[in-house]
């Protein structure tokens, strides 16, 4: 069910609208390839691994891909259990394109966390247990918006004090595009914190995925935001046996504009096999196709064919 919702809420998002090109404009009509110095029909492409701190087995696999030049981005998960290690991660590294994936639910089956703000300044974002909940639906339901910022907030300033110096923020689970009033809090504190969110830009939605965008979420866009043209990740309806295929396909239909490509890294020991316990989807064998996948010779000699530009969200990050 949970990651039913996830479809739902991120893919909705995102995933239905991957490879739409166009180019988001501002005001001097300049596409974002311009404004980076591209042609303005440059296929530029962030690879990006969500969910940092949530393992050890994730931390690693996305060190090693930072590595290995195989992901330009990542995103931290700052409630979770391993996060000063990627807070240590961060600090030797500088260089390192690190979002925060901003986070309102717990998912796992046995292995849990709460919020980072005090319980009892946010009652209304937690489960019986004490826990963040462990879906979508149960959030929207019940969280009030102003515990969503606080919540929001709590986990932005934890990561500077850690050291950590966000390039962008973005949304677990999609969670905060499933409520306006979350969104609101998502895009007011990117705005104050001088920081890019992940969102793709709306106006060339196909009408039959039309309908699952609340409509007050596109009224909130300005025009010096920074929205992608598309994002794509791997859904369970993609064969374990065809996962190189898969990303080689996406790279080799990729149309001009700034895409994002979300890839969910680890590998598949032990650890990762306990906190992921019962979830095929998104669970430790999927994060070790990702990384294989992902590091692999086939996939760098499809972006070099594809004449795929890679980027981060600090070059996006610049355009503030």
């Amino acid at each position: 069910m949970l990651f039913q919702q996830l479809c739902l809420c991120s893919l909705s998002c995102a995933v239905a609208f991957s490879m739409f090109s166009g180019g988001f404009a501002n005001a001097q009509g300049k596409s974002i390839a311009e404004r980076l110095g591209y042609p303005a029909d440059s296929k530029l492409l962030i690879i990006h691994a969500d969910d940092l701190a949530v393992a050890h087995a994730i931390d690693r696999a996305s060190f090693d891909a930072f590595e290995r030049q195989a992901i330009t981005s990542g995103s931290i998960m700052v409630p979770c259990p391993w996060f000063t290690e990627v807070a240590a991660y961060a600090k030797e590294h500088p260089e390192a394109d690190l979002g925060l994936h901003l986070t309102l639910t717990s998912e796992w089956k046995t292995y849990r966390w709460g919020p980072v703000a005090w319980k009892d300044e946010v009652p209304s974002l937690l489960d019986p247990d004490g826990y963040l909940w462990a879906d979508v639906p149960p959030v929207v339901q019940r969280a009030k918006p102003e515990e969503v910022e606080h919540e929001l907030r709590a986990q932005i300033e934890r990561a500077i004090q850690a050291g950590i110096q966000p390039t962008h923020l973005d949304s677990h689970m999609g969670t905060l595009f499933a409520n306006p009033a979350f969104f609101a809090a998502y895009v007011k504190l990117a705005r104050e914190y001088h920081l890019p969110f992940f969102m793709i830009r709306m106006e060339k939605v196909p009408p039959e995925f039309a309908g699952m965008i609340p409509p007050e979420l596109a009224a909130q866009f300005r025009e010096d935001d920074i929205l992608l043209d598309g994002t794509v990740m791997a859904t369970p309806a993609v064969k374990p046996e065809n996962w190189k295929e898969y990303y080689g396909g996406v790279l080799r239909a990729l149309k001009p504009g700034v895409t994002q490509l979300i890839v969910h890294l680890g590998y598949d020991d032990a650890e990762l096999q306990a906190v992921t316990v019962d979830h095929a989807d998104f669970g430790s064998a999927w994060r070790q196709r990702d990384f294989e996948a992902i590091t692999s010779p086939e996939i760098k000699k499809a972006l070099e064919e594809n004449q795929v530009i890679l980027i981060g969200w600090k070059d996006l990050k610049k355009l503030l």
